[in-house]
């Protein structure tokens, strides 16, 4: 096994926001390896989002972005459970991220939405990082709805 030094930790921590708990631990049970330890933290985002799934939302925010000099435009409804969470910049700016992916993929549904490649990170899908804010945030998070507009169409 691998010496797990504070610069991977630290480096880990930069890459998914989450605690140094629980980067160390994913850390120690990869081995020290990141991929492997990526691959922990992303297991156990599903796990802590199943967990919460039941939880009432009662906040969230509706945010929108305007693309191509206003020739397109979203609107996405981000819900959370307390607006301690909402206020977030960490969740306005996964908000923001989300309708600007809305903007340039075009999804039909929500449902297709989770589904697709994330585009400012395409290793992961939309669902993958709406997990992540679930164990980053400790709250049920989902995209309730989201409207496109183009002048095009």
């Amino acid at each position: 096994m691998a010496e797990i030094t504070t610069a991977d930790i630290k480096a880990l921590r930069d890459e998914t926001g989450l605690s140094i708990g629980e980067v160390r631990k994913a850390l120690n049970e990869a081995g020290g390896d990141k991929s492997k330890a990526l691959e922990v933290l992303k297991n156990k985002s599903v796990e802590a989002a199943a967990k919460k799934a039941d939880r009432t939302l009662g906040s969230g925010s509706v945010t929108s972005y305007i693309h191509g000099g206003g020739l397109s435009g979203t609107l996405i409804e981000l819900s959370c459970e307390t607006d301690f969470v909402a206020k977030n910049e960490e969740f306005k700016n996964l908000a923001r991220d989300i309708a600007m992916h809305v903007a340039a993929m075009n999804p039909a549904t929500v449902e297709e939405l989770l589904d697709q490649a994330f585009i400012k990170s395409p290793d992961k899908t939309v669902k993958e990082m709406i997990n992540g804010a679930v164990q980053k945030f400790g709250e049920r998070t989902e995209i309730r709805r989201f409207a496109r507009f183009s002048v095009s169409e």
